[in-house]
């Protein structure tokens, strides 16, 4: 007989959760150094594209400066002059190029003049007065427009490295839990049965389990196959998003795949997660552990030994 994992009842989900929360507030509340950090970095590189671009003077650029954008890596903040910002994909598709790789773009000036044409056609107005009235800026609507463009770019980079940490940081967490358990990583690879990945003692992460990519796969001491996925919510909106449509849709999948006495199918939280989706995806078969209190994982481990 397998040993069951842990199921939460609702006191104990709303405690566990109002800590995570907690965490979650206390760590965006944190003073840090990352937001100064991106907006001087921002206002360098608008710095260095409004001197190359002539204070955005669309009759000033030709294809040697559009050239000298590209080349220097100051495509990312050429995109954040059109209002709203214009991302990557859209652009490509909309100018209808084949690549926005500096060292490609650079060099073909056809696609060049793509791009840009692009960009004028959604340059921000408010930001940017002067461009669609044919002058040169004011010194202080130059420098108002250098502002906001920097807080623009260093928001976006923030919060795209917040998401990427959080999940990170998860990650790396969860791995040295395992480490100091005696667990082994070992290089990924698709499981198409239950015997393939992983060995007793051993995980791996980033590996497709099924059809589906778990974060991180353990081999249980009773051979089966616990896949573990890291899921970061900023509120209780996204909890749905990250927790009831993507880590519990695999686990039903998984158990359908594989079967319920092969597989343990679990998630790591952290951040903001509304109780009621918590019962959900628990109910849905589901484990439910926290990054805060990575114990559980432990002794739910342990109570695999000699079944």
């Amino acid at each position: 007989m397998s040993s069951s994992p842990p199921k939460w009842t609702t006191v104990e989900l709303e405690d566990a959760a109002e800590t995570s929360a907690g965490n979650f507030r206390a760590e965006r509340l944190s003073v840090t150094d990352d937001w100064s950090k991106h907006y001087k970095a921002s206002k360098a590189k608008f710095e260095e594209l409004f001197s190359t671009i002539a204070d955005v003077a669309p009759s000033e650029i030709n294809e040697s400066k559009l050239s000298k954008v590209y080349a220097e890596s100051m495509g990312e903040a050429m995109r954040y002059l059109a209002g709203p910002p214009i991302s990557d994909d859209d652009l490509k598709v909309i100018a209808d190029v084949s690549s926005l790789a500096p060292t490609v773009l650079s060099g073909n000036s056809a696609d060049l003049n793509k791009v840009f044409s692009v960009i004028q056609k959604v340059i921000d107005p408010y930001r940017f007065p002067w461009v669609a009235e044919n002058r040169a800026p004011t010194k202080p609507e130059r420098e108002a427009a250098l502002m906001a463009s920097s807080v623009l770019l260093a928001a976006q980079r923030i919060a795209t490295e917040r998401r990427s940490e959080g999940k990170n940081t998860q990650e790396g967490a969860l791995k040295t839990y395992l480490q100091s358990l005696g667990f082994k990583e070992v290089p990924a690879s698709t499981i198409t049965t239950i015997v393939k990945g992983p060995q007793e003692g051993e995980f791996c992460s980033e590996c497709y389990l099924g059809n589906r990519k778990a974060d991180v796969v353990v081999r249980l001491h009773d051979t089966r196959l616990m896949p573990i996925e890291c899921k970061v919510s900023n509120s209780s909106t996204n909890s749905v998003k990250r927790l009831n449509n993507d880590a519990a849709v695999k686990a039903g999948d998984w158990i359908k795949k594989f079967g319920a006495l092969q597989v343990v199918p679990a998630a790591l939280l952290a951040g903001v997660f509304n109780v009621l989706n918590l019962e959900q995806a628990q109910d849905a078969g589901l484990t439910i552990f926290w990054s805060h209190d990575l114990q559980p994982i432990g002794d739910f481990i342990e109570s695999t030994r000699g079944i």
